[in-house]
């Protein structure tokens, strides 16, 4: 009588290690299908100063001022150079339409309306279509104030930061980033941000520009020197001059 409860036991208790036993493979299973994103094995991103400071390509707006005196009736020729010049660095880098702020209810009021039709004669001198040219008014509270003409239009920039955030102590600290020697977080963010101000065409830190055309005239004088024999080298009759002694010839 007192052996066919015990054997219902171990039955049970069999069955209940065989359950254990499955549950535990399962989780098993499950844990091996876990993944991990990039960022979590990764551990150089934290020193990477490109990632910390990444270079970003913006659209800014170009501006240029012009200071116009209240007894001028034009510009001057230093100003004409420089809207010249305005104009022409609109045709390479624009992205957006000129917007020309006049100012008005000031003394030099009428100055600045002379001024700004000799912009505008320069512009679409330079190529630039009326179409492309919006002219706005704005007031300023003090009447004897001189107010400027302002020229402005969108291009693409580059750009990185801010710079000079300081969110860990740089000292001593039992902070992991010290006695493992990383880099804080201010490290190499002025060397983007200087690369991003010195770049002349943003586009080249994205992708590389197309080869131009091939200069087809000297490729012909240095092809017809190499049929005739002769040596293809530049020759510059001057490159002998300014020598003060011929020792080592």
């Amino acid at each position: 009588m007192t052996r066919k409860p015990l054997a219902i036991f171990a039955a049970h208790l069999t069955a209940f290690a065989r359950r254990s036993l499955m549950l535990a493979a399962l989780g098993a299973t499950l844990a091996g299908c876990e993944t991990t994103s990039q960022e979590e094995i990764t551990g150089g991103i934290w020193s990477d100063y490109r990632q910390r400071h990444p270079i970003s390509i913006v659209e800014k707006d170009r501006t240029l001022k012009i200071f116009v005196g209240s007894a001028r009736n034009g510009l001057t020729p230093d100003q004409r150079v420089s809207v010249l010049d305005y104009a022409q660095t609109w045709r390479r880098e624009g992205t957006g339409r000129f917007v020309i702020d006049q100012p008005t209810g000031v003394r030099n009021a009428h100055a600045a309306t002379a001024a700004l039709h000799e912009i505008r004669s320069i512009l679409a001198a330079a190529g630039v279509p009326s179409a492309a040219v919006k002219v706005q008014s704005y007031r300023v509270a003090e009447r004897d104030m001189l107010a400027v003409i302002t020229i402005s239009f969108p291009h693409t920039v580059a750009q990185a930061g801010p710079c000079g955030q300081w969110p860990d102590d740089v000292g001593p600290s039992a902070d992991p980033k010290h006695y493992e020697n990383l880099q804080y977080w201010n490290f190499g963010c002025a060397t983007q941000r200087n690369l991003a101000a010195q770049v002349a065409n943003p586009s080249d830190l994205v992708q590389p520009r197309e080869e131009g055309p091939v200069y087809a005239m000297r490729r012909t004088t240095v092809l017809d020197k190499y049929r005739k024999g002769e040596s293809p080298a530049t020759t510059d009759p001057n490159s002998d001059k300014g020598k003060i002694s011929d020792l080592g010839k």
